[in-house]
């Protein structure tokens, strides 16, 4: 308990005492401030299952980008976007669904990743393992500016591409009809996507990003109702979950990337859960108060 009887030492020592959580917390910062904006599309969208594909195929990408000796973002970037076009390109060449053809190309990348780490370059995996689970605390200057970018480039797509967006996520022919290029805006949004990913996975892992990615926007829709405010409110999530994660993987030794994509899911369940409750009791109490058209019928009418 000692969070609550020496706040100071629990919640501000870690912070402004060590330079290693400094660049930890600014990094959580930028990862769900770049997560949140973009992943309030995919949320809304129904996007959930590419945000995943995408954060697991870019893997291969990394893994030859290791073995080659080129950085590693431009290898996960550039895989992120071959599996893009390969989705595209199987939905206007065969008559598969949408998730037929992310699902196959998953279930593909993945598995290229695996057969690349498990080749004779195989001394690399001790390397990856940093890319698949993070290493928040080990980012430094470039990193974080890197994470800048991706969160610049982010917000300036969201703004620029906001009224496209929004139309297109409710009724794809009447973007196409006001003009709004609905196949453009589709594309911009997953550039976006993959430039959030890419920009995070040195900080919390590729298999992790997918919780800063939906989580927070999805605790935000059970909270909110307007996009804005959905997006605003992912990103205070996103940041709280970052604050608490980051401080509890410090006081108690655990993994830092891994204890803060819990702490969003831990979020939702406890939004859900309040607001199921708080619903329930509601209708309870509303039913007590509406009497029903039988016992309105059956009291007696006073007499004149």
């Amino acid at each position: 308990m000692e969070f609550l009887t020496d706040p100071l030492a629990w919640w501000i020592d870690p912070f402004t005492s060590n330079p290693f959580m400094q660049n930890a917390l600014y990094a959580g910062l930028l990862v769900g401030l770049t997560t949140s904006v973009v992943g309030t599309w995919v949320v809304l969208r129904g996007m959930s299952f590419l945000g995943d594909a995408l954060a697991h195929g870019l893997l291969p990408g990394v893994a030859i980008a290791f073995i080659v000796g080129i950085n590693t973002t431009v290898g996960a970037f550039v895989a992120a976007l071959a599996m893009v076009w390969g989705i595209n390109l199987i939905r206007h060449h065969s008559p598969l669904p949408d998730d037929a053809s992310i699902g196959l190309l998953f279930v593909g990348f993945l598995a290229l990743a695996v057969v690349i780490m498990s080749s004779s370059s195989g001394s690399y995996i001790g390397d990856l393992s940093r890319f698949l689970f993070g290493s928040i605390t080990g980012v430094d200057s470039g990193d974080l500016q890197r994470q800048a970018v991706a969160a610049v480039v982010s917000l300036v797509g969201v703004v620029v591409f906001y009224r496209a967006f929004l139309v297109m996520t409710f009724d794809q022919a009447q973007a196409q009809v006001l003009g709004l290029r609905p196949r453009l805006a589709h594309a911009v949004l997953l550039v976006l996507l993959v430039v959030s990913i890419v920009a995070s996975f040195d900080a919390v892992g590729n298999l992790l990003v997918f919780a800063f990615l939906i989580a927070p926007p999805a605790t935000a829709v059970l909270l909110v109702k307007r996009v804005p405010r959905i997006m605003a409110a992912a990103v205070l999530i996103g940041a709280g979950s970052t604050v608490v994660g980051l401080l509890i993987s410090y006081h108690h030794d655990t993994a830092a990337g891994a204890t803060m994509a819990l702490a969003t899911v831990v979020v939702f369940i406890a939004v859900l859960t309040s607001k199921s409750v708080w619903n329930a009791v509601t209708e309870r109490r509303q039913r007590f108060k509406t009497p029903s058209l039988v016992d309105a019928g059956n009291r007696p009418r006073s007499s004149t």
